[in-house]
């Protein structure tokens, strides 16, 4: 009822004014009026006006149950409410605002078709310069220059990757895979810095299918295998597990690294959140690699989780649920 008042006191305030004003005029400038008459017209006019208050707050109580409700829904309502103030100038500016955002759409389209193609073309450059690389006697020359260029081609798949999951044209490829050709292929990718840190291998994935898109599993599990490279320990080893138990399958990445502070835990998935451990001061961190897993786990209707004990260990956990209905498989 507060809001009704507060929002038509202006109109209340008039009309207490014209009563009021009637009242004195007719009461101190006429002695000869009747009072009780003068008394009867305010109370009719009094009636009137309860009678019109009512009315009117009970559709404009419905109005607001009914914009609530709109606001609930996730599209756009302006066209749902026929009659209110300024509606001309609402759609006028919706009308700017759509054509603004389809020009931007379209830059980031073609921006993405940019890098896409980009991505691509430098990919031939780099596959003959590692074949280059081979035929360079100075081992310790050979050994670095291979490592840089591994890096770079890291570099290329994740600028490729991220640009196409942070847009909403790509099209998932959902089918049935094998959990542990997953991380074979993932364990292939980095098998460089894998042998290159002599880390200690412990992969013990049994036969177990999901239902999701290899291509960004594979590149989830680059990240995570990616993440145990660079902040790894003296002694650095890396266990792959798996497990079903009901309609669910988890897989679990866990490495003997430096690990995660506590209060870094709750925020490992945003966007450019690198923590507070200096990474061992070997790596900068751009904070885009778990943020982008979690995109794409939760694009895939997975889930990621970390667990970690500062010092000790990392353990990230994957975990995939029969979701051949969600996709209409």
């Amino acid at each position: 009822m507060m809001w009704y008042l507060k929002k038509n006191r202006k109109m209340f305030l008039l009309l207490l004014a014209v009563i009021l004003a009637y009242n004195l005029y007719f009461g101190l400038l006429f002695a000869d009026v009747d009072r009780e008459n003068l008394f009867y017209l305010d109370m009719l006019i009094g009636i009137a006006l309860m009678s019109f208050v009512v009315v009117d707050y009970r559709q404009q109580a419905q109005k607001r149950r009914q914009v609530k409700e709109l606001l609930e829904v996730e599209d756009v309502i302006y066209s749902e409410l026929s009659e209110f103030e300024n509606r001309e100038i609402v759609i006028h500016d919706v009308e700017i605002l759509k054509g603004q955002l389809d020009e931007q759409f379209e830059m980031n389209c073609n921006l993405q078709d940019y890098i896409t193609k980009w991505c691509h073309e430098v990919k031939l450059p780099l596959a003959a310069l590692l074949l280059m690389n081979e035929k360079i006697e100075d081992s310790v020359q050979k050994k670095a220059m291979k490592e840089q260029l591994e890096r770079i081609r890291q570099l290329l798949n994740g600028a490729l990757i991220g640009s196409r999951v942070q847009s909403t044209m790509y099209d998932l490829q959902i089918g049935k895979t094998s959990l542990s050709q997953c991380v074979r292929a993932s364990v292939k990718n980095n098998q460089f810095f894998l042998i290159q840190n002599r880390f200690e291998m412990e992969v013990s994935v049994p036969e177990l299918t999901v239902y999701t898109d290899k291509e960004w599993l594979i590149y989830v599990l680059d990240q995570i295998i990616g993440n145990a490279i660079k902040y790894t320990s003296e002694c650095p080893r890396l266990s792959i597990w798996g497990e079903s138990e009901e309609d669910v399958t988890r897989l679990y990445i866990e490495d003997n690294g430096e690990g995660i502070k506590d209060s870094d835990l709750k925020n490992v998935f945003e966007k450019g959140f690198t923590g507070s451990n200096h990474h061992n001061g070997k790596y900068k961190s751009t904070g885009m690699g778990l943020y982008l897993a979690h995109l794409i786990m939760k694009k895939l209707g997975h889930t990621i989780t970390v667990e970690s004990e500062f010092g000790c260990f990392t353990r990230v956990i994957l975990g995939f649920r029969d979701n051949r209905d969600y996709f209409q498989l």
